[in-house]
């Protein structure tokens, strides 16, 4: 037999009565309150609307304002090239005014900006016959002066013009230069009332419900359209901008506040709606309650999922053992795998988890070795209080197509609420991009290298035609005398010994293109970059040859200045001739054409400093360099020359840096005492008693 379910004593009367009014009081006081704040949002409302219309209605005068002045604008521009002493001039005057009743006069000026031709509006008196026009000149005055000044059209500042009856009008210039060359040889001043403009921006509609006006800055009137007066409750002000002009408009609707009565028959309504909507809510609160609390947890879920999902960094969760229970999108696009193929492996025969599918199979020994090294020093930390285990070390993944790639892991413990380990947690980053845009960079720079020695070599062409056609055309001419001799005198005694010089000089002049021949060919082919200990004169004997080729086309003298004993340096050979060779050539270029003939001299030094380095200086005696060319001499692409590729200087420094030195210049442009003062452009190399891998000391300048 069930056991009775206890049934709780109901209440008294007097509390259940108690209990119910309490109820019907508070929704009766929700209710109220509900009625009171839709009451007062309907009057917000109502109240944002109207000055919304306010709003666009003072938008849309200003707009259509600044067309009229625009409409303005052109129409006397027609005038401007029309010639004032014709009759027609001031008929077209006319009817521009009669077409616009905001324009009140026109006026055509000299270039003194005398008035020479005036026309005045047909709908009304003269503008200026209370007061002559001279004596309000000077809003005119600057209007035209900085129209002159701009070179474009300029309105003046608002200014009053008396009228009969002891009434006025606010007016403003608008002057419009007319340029030749330059000068201006006319103006032509139209004079616009801001009042009529104003009535003629505005609608009726408008007019009828609002009052328009122009304000100053300090509230004061200038001029006012409309049918009645503002309220004061709805207001709206615009800034109208004309070439050098700013008025304020001013709108004031005829509407004052709100009405009640009608808006408070929708707001009960609103409210009765809203008290049994309210009663509705109070009878589903608790399934509100628990689709509130679903869709909490849902969007929690969604924003830990879009969290992972925008991660490029590959998130990775192992237990204790090294199974894979958790990866993220990126982890399995960064190894083309799909996450159920990562997170049910098969475990292996021995018991252990299975071989995740990115490990290379070379490497499956040594991975399972680290992670069993790495759980057994993060339990030795764990007992001894060791540093923090967070580690990051660079690996080797493979793709499901089997390509290789390094990645870079940071792996830390996997703790759960209590504080004991579950596993690991990594982040791994792939860096095949950076490894590969670190080998392009490598590669770029062997290439440009190899360009700029192959520019330089190409730019030497012309120089070996100079060079070589003296020794050609001297074997040539031996030649035909050879010949000229063994055929025409061949009993003459001497002609054996003439043949026997002829053929010698042939055999010189042949010695010395062959000489000038293989000097490049010994620069261009040599190609190894190794570091090796070599004289500093053995490095000059390479290069003077090719630099000789272009000193001897310019005229220019070259100079060698060496210690004794000569320094010796451990550098790449090949790039430190190019160094010198570039230098040498910039050095005779920075004269040629700019420094006497007499005066040309390239001087090559070299001196032995302390610290074990050697400094190699190379000094011409041109004009020096500016200071603003001096900042941006060693830029990429940076080039004073329109033929110059602006990679010469970049190299020569980039060349310097790798060897452990520095490079740098002294310069005395024109401004000097001496006025050709030169440019020393000098470097440092490690000298023979340096280590080649740690160079001892601060490479000097």
């Amino acid at each position: 037999m069930p056991l009775p379910i206890p049934i709780p004593p109901s209440p008294a009367p007097g509390v259940r009565r108690w209990r119910r009014a309490l109820l019907w009081s508070t929704l009766v006081g929700l209710l109220l309150v509900a009625q009171t704040l839709l009451v007062m949002l309907t009057l917000s409302y109502e109240a944002a609307r109207a000055q919304e219309q306010v709003d666009q209605v003072a938008a849309e005068v200003a707009a259509r304002a600044k067309q009229l002045g625009g409409r303005e604008l052109q129409g006397v521009q027609a005038l401007m090239w029309e010639d004032h002493r014709d009759p027609r001039w001031r008929l077209d005057a006319i009817e521009l005014m009669r077409q616009s009743r905001a324009l009140l006069r026109v006026e055509f000026r000299d270039a003194q900006r005398e008035v020479q031709a005036a026309a005045d509006s047909p709908f009304r008196a003269p503008l200026f016959g209370q007061i002559a026009r001279d004596q309000l000149q000077p809003e005119t005055e600057l209007a035209c002066a900085a129209a002159l000044r701009h070179g474009a059209q300029i309105f003046s500042r608002s200014y009053f013009v008396p009228i009969t009856d002891g009434d006025g009008l606010e007016v403003v210039d608008l002057c419009l230069p007319q340029l030749r060359g330059g000068e201006a040889t006319a103006f032509v001043v139209a004079t616009l009332g801001l009042r009529q403009l104003l009535e003629e921006s505005v609608s009726p509609e408008q007019a009828r419900a609002h009052e328009l006006s122009f304000v100053e800055g300090d509230g004061t009137r200038l001029a006012r359209a409309g049918l009645t007066r503002g309220a004061g409750y709805y207001v709206a002000e615009r800034v109208l901008d004309l070439p050098g002009l700013t008025l304020q408009l001013r709108v004031d609707s005829a509407a004052g506040s709100p009405r009640l009565i009608p808006n408070l028959a929708t707001a009960l309504v609103l409210g009765l709606s809203l008290g049994l909507f309210g009663v509705v809510i109070l009878l589903a609160r608790d399934g509100r309650r628990r689709a509130e609390a679903e869709r909490a947890l849902a969007e929690a879920l969604a924003f830990r999922q879009a969290m992972e999902n925008s991660l490029i960094t590959g998130l990775r969760a192992r237990d204790l053992a090294g199974t894979i229970t958790y990866v993220n999108p990126a982890f399995c696009a960064m190894v083309g795998f799909k996450p159920e193929e990562l997170l049910r492996l098969q475990p292996g025969p021995d018991g252990e988890p299975g071989t995740p599918p990115y490990w290379p199979p070379e490497f499956v020994d040594e991975y399972r070795r680290r992670h069993r090294d790495r759980s057994s020093r993060w339990q030795a930390d764990i007992n001894g209080g060791g540093q923090d285990p967070r580690q990051g070390f660079e690996t080797v993944f493979m793709r499901k197509n089997g390509e290789r790639f390094p990645v870079l892991i940071f792996e830390a413990p996997l703790l759960n609420a209590q504080g004991q380990q579950t596993g690991w947690m990594s982040a791994v980053l792939d860096v095949s991009a950076q490894r590969r845009v670190e080998e392009l960079s490598r590669q770029q720079q062997e290439r440009l290298q190899a360009t700029a020695r192959l520019a330089t070599v190409g730019e030497m062409a012309s120089l070996l035609s100079h060079e070589l056609n003296q020794p050609l055309a001297a074997i040539a001419s031996y030649a035909t005398a050879s010949l000229n001799l063994l055929t025409r005198e061949p009993d003459d005694e001497q002609t054996p010994a003439m043949v026997r010089q002829a053929v010698t000089r042939i055999a010189q002049q042949a010695e010395r293109a062959g000489r000038v021949i293989r000097s490049v060919h010994d620069f261009v082919r040599r190609r190894e970059h190794q570091r090796e200990l070599i004289g500093v004169d053995e490095l000059f004997e390479a290069v003077l040859p090719l630099v000789r080729l272009q000193a001897r086309k310019s005229g220019t003298r070259i100079e060698v200045q060496l210690p004794s004993p000569v320094p010796r340096v451990r550098c790449d050979r090949t790039m430190v001739e190019q160094v010198l060779l570039n230098l040498s050539r910039n050095g005779i270029q920075a004269m040629d054409g700019a420094t006497p003939l007499a005066e040309r001299v390239l001087l090559l030094s070299a001196r032995s400093l302390a610290s074990r380095w050697v400094s190699i200086a190379v000094r011409d005696q041109g004009p020096g360099l500016d200071p603003g060319v001096g900042a941006q001499l060693f830029t990429p692409f940076f080039t004073t020359r329109s033929e110059g590729m602006g990679l010469g200087l970049s190299l020569c420094r980039t060349v310097v840096e790798q060897h452990g030195g520095a490079i740098d210049f002294d310069s005395c442009n024109e401004s000097s005492a001496q006025r050709h003062s030169g440019c020393e452009f000098r470097f440092s190399l490690p000298g023979e008693g340096q280590n080649p891998g740690h160079p001892e000391g601060v490479p000097p300048a």
